[in-house]
């Protein structure tokens, strides 16, 4: 079995158990599509890695997203620095906990695990040491821990930290880390939460 399929198979079975996790955590207390502590959509634009996120929710605690900006590709064959594209899906742990303390869940302020996916475009690629022809593409399939935090004026941190496998098309592949930071401004108008902040 490749490990293109090994990667697809996990994905699939980590969005069903998610979705299935719901559905049960929900049968006594509504409909597992119920929102709650979630944003319907959020879009922010970011500084540190100049770009922007488009987020929105699937269902409770569950979202998925999509951001365009500057990252870095490093793994066993060396690195490749540019635009990146970013796609996540995310499951957000700890909002219920967050929410009965006190504290904030605006901007979908929490803790999550995600799938993720990142592809690094050889036209958009600024700078590399990866040795290979000169058009070639870089793909990142793994998982991720992330936390992310929204604060009153809009401003807004996210930082994540996973592993995974990155796919060459025209070079080799291999593992490796996948680390992202970024501060930026979330655009859109969030729901009214508890006033603690932290």
């Amino acid at each position: 079995m490749s490990i293109k399929l090994r990667l697809s198979l996990l994905l699939f079975f980590f969005v069903i158990s998610v979705t299935q996790g719901q559905k049960v955590i929900e049968s006594n207390s509504g409909s597992p599509f119920e929102l709650i502590n979630l944003e319907r959509q959020q879009f922010k634009f970011n500084f540190l890695s100049p770009g922007f996120t488009y987020e929105f929710a699937l269902f409770k605690n569950v979202t998925v997203s999509s951001s365009v900006g500057l990252g870095a590709a490093t793994y066993e064959e060396g690195y490749a620095f540019g635009l990146v594209l970013n796609n996540r899906a995310r499951y957000y742990y700890n909002l219920n906990a967050r929410a009965n303390k006190g504290k904030n869940v605006s901007g979908n302020s929490g803790n999550y695990v995600s799938a993720a996916q990142a592809i690094f475009f050889s036209q958009l690629r600024l700078a590399t040491n990866i040795e290979g022809p000169s058009d070639f593409n870089i793909g990142f399939f793994g998982v991720v821990h992330g936390i992310q935090r929204t604060y009153p004026k809009g401003f807004n941190f996210n930082a994540e930290i996973g592993a995974g496998y990155y796919k060459g098309d025209g070079v080799f592949s291999g593992y490796g880390p996948l680390i992202n930071l970024n501060f930026g401004w979330v655009a859109t108008k969030r729901r009214s939460r508890k006033p603690t902040f932290d």
